[in-house]
């Protein structure tokens, strides 16, 4: 399953005040004259979406993610990760791609930070590998691993950019799987542990923090049902991995800011807009658990320390391992909010679901597993993606209006915080032309993150405090259990020589930051 399904809606009337100009201007690079992109059916005109400005001082960013971009798996004294031994095996990724070599990136870094400053950015997001700083994810930390990052944000300041720290992108060291991974509530030790090694070490270098990317992502999909890694099955599992990452959460903040003063830690959550399929009572409570499970449970958990009402009758904290104290431990006052936005979700009640084996439960589209009962027994719901718009090369719906709903959801929710788009972008095959001198035409990608970029500056004007965008990803990359068959770069990436070329959408992307309006 891609982790980046994602669905935007078509745009809607923009504010007055943000929309004037005329249609988009395209500069000519020396490969030759872009094109403008296509419209989206059913979008904002060209023209009306031309002028559309950003605050000043707004962050334009790319993000990328250890595992995905650095190979150099076993390399000065990193320890082996769940990712690692997941790839080796057999069947598990498409292709039999592992991230041995990826992008290079461990070696590459100087060349790919300088396209970074090339394309006018001013936010970088990556992740560290946890296995590089503690191969064994206790103990010690490894050197070598500390002077690569340390070399790394060196060269993010140099070029006059924001160094935007992930700590945990999904690869677990395979130590502490083998201790019983985030089910086992002593981990979220250990994660703080960890925390506060990187905050020590390179608190001078990095003041904005995220402990984790996509939690509910990487407990469910591993540890409930079992198509990433560690490649485990048990709902009792996924629930008790849930707690012990809320728990971590807690402990990181505390330990980030112990260990630097200049410190700020928010998050980097995966959240998607749910919509009722219809406008019943059912379907509208449906969505809400929906909304409490999927976009906000930590989030809430950091914030309110306690978990949201995400579930159907009596919460399933016994099996969760929840212990009187816990919320305090939770409890965590971020400093900002961070989410990605790639989906949408149409939900419905699942009422009719079964009851009776506690063990046995749907997943987030019921058409993975064919299961029609829903997340059962406890959030009981149906989540399904529809196909109303074009859809990408992931046969995944460009929907843009839901950046704008989920930004002005969670707004209201949490008290108007300062909120960062982590992740946002789209997958497209476009490969180098050679007769337009081997640029590379990705015009799709251009017209989506216009699309997306006017609902989210629509969101600004009406009140959301957005400051930074982070268009997903700086390169083409390893893509989970897709490995190499999904191209969502605004850099393209030939792994046979690890040449890099700008994509035309990158170069758009560069122009609208300099110019922090969409006229590119």
């Amino acid at each position: 399953m891609n982790r980046r399904k994602f669905l935007g809606n078509t745009l809607a009337a923009a504010g007055g005040t943000l929309i004037s100009g005329r249609g988009i201007a395209h500069a000519n690079e020396k490969a030759g004259a872009m094109q403008p992109p296509p419209q989206i059916p059913g979008s904002v005109p060209d023209a009306e979406v031309d002028g559309v400005r950003f605050p000043d001082g707004f962050l334009w960013g790319m993000a990328t993610a250890s595992y995905q971009v650095e190979g150099a798996w076993n390399e000065d004294g990193k320890g082996e990760s769940i990712w690692d031994r997941y790839a080796h095996g057999v069947g598990h990724i498409k292709g039999g791609d592992t991230g041995d070599v990826a992008c290079d990136h461990y070696h590459l870094f100087k060349q790919d930070i300088a396209l970074l400053k090339r394309l006018n950015q001013k936010s970088y997001r990556f992740s560290i590998s946890w296995a590089r700083i503690q191969p064994s994810g206790t103990g010690a930390p490894n050197e070598k691993g500390l002077d690569h990052y340390k070399r790394v944000m060196d060269a993010v300041l140099e070029a006059g950019i924001r160094p935007f720290c992930t700590l945990y992108h999904w690869d677990l060291p395979q130590g502490l799987e083998d201790r019983g991974g985030w089910p086992n509530r002593d981990l979220a030790g250990y994660f703080a542990d960890y925390a506060g090694i990187l905050a020590k070490e390179l608190g001078d270098r990095i003041t904005v923090w995220a402990p984790f990317n996509m939690p509910w992502a990487f407990t469910y999909y591993g540890y409930g049902i079992g198509i990433h890694p560690p490649n485990r099955a048990k709902f009792s599992d996924f629930l008790k991995a849930l707690h012990t990452v809320s728990l971590a959460q807690g402990e990181s903040f505390r330990a980030i800011k112990a260990a630097s003063s200049k410190a700020t830690v928010g998050s980097a959550y995966s959240m998607a807009p749910g919509y009722p399929k219809t406008d019943s009572e059912a379907d509208r409570a449906a969505t809400a658990r929906y909304h409490a499970m999927n976009n906000t449970f930590f989030l809430h958990a950091a914030l309110k320390g306690k978990y949201p009402n995400a579930f159907v009758g009596d919460p399933p904290y016994e099996l969760m391992g929840v212990r009187a104290g816990d919320e305090n431990i939770m409890r965590a006052p971020l400093d900002w909010v961070g989410f990605h936005y790639y989906t949408r979700r149409i939900v419905s009640d699942a009422g009719g679901a079964r009851g009776g084996n506690r063990q046995q439960y749907g997943t987030e589209i019921e058409a993975d597993t064919g299961d029609t009962n829903g997340r059962d027994p406890y959030t009981r719901f149906h989540a399904v993606m529809p196909s109303e718009g074009p859809l990408t090369h992931a046969g995944l719906e460009v929907w843009p209006r839901g950046i704008y709903d989920l930004a002005t959801q969670i707004s209201r929710e949490y008290d108007h915080p300062i909120i960062e788009i982590t992740e946002c972008g789209c997958c497209y095959m476009d490969t180098p032309y050679e007769k337009e001198n081997g640029r590379v035409p990705d015009e799709r990608r251009t017209a989506f993150f216009r699309a997306t970029l006017a609902e989210l500056a629509r969101a600004i004007a009406d009140g959301t405090n957005v400051r930074a965008f982070h268009a997903w990803s700086l390169m083409d990359n390893f893509e989970w259990t897709d490995g190499y068959s999904q191209r969502y770069g605004l850099t393209y990436v030939d792994l046979r020589d690890q040449k890099r070329t700008v994509k035309d959408s990158g170069l758009w992307y560069g122009r609208m930051a300099v110019l922090n309006r969409l006229k590119g």
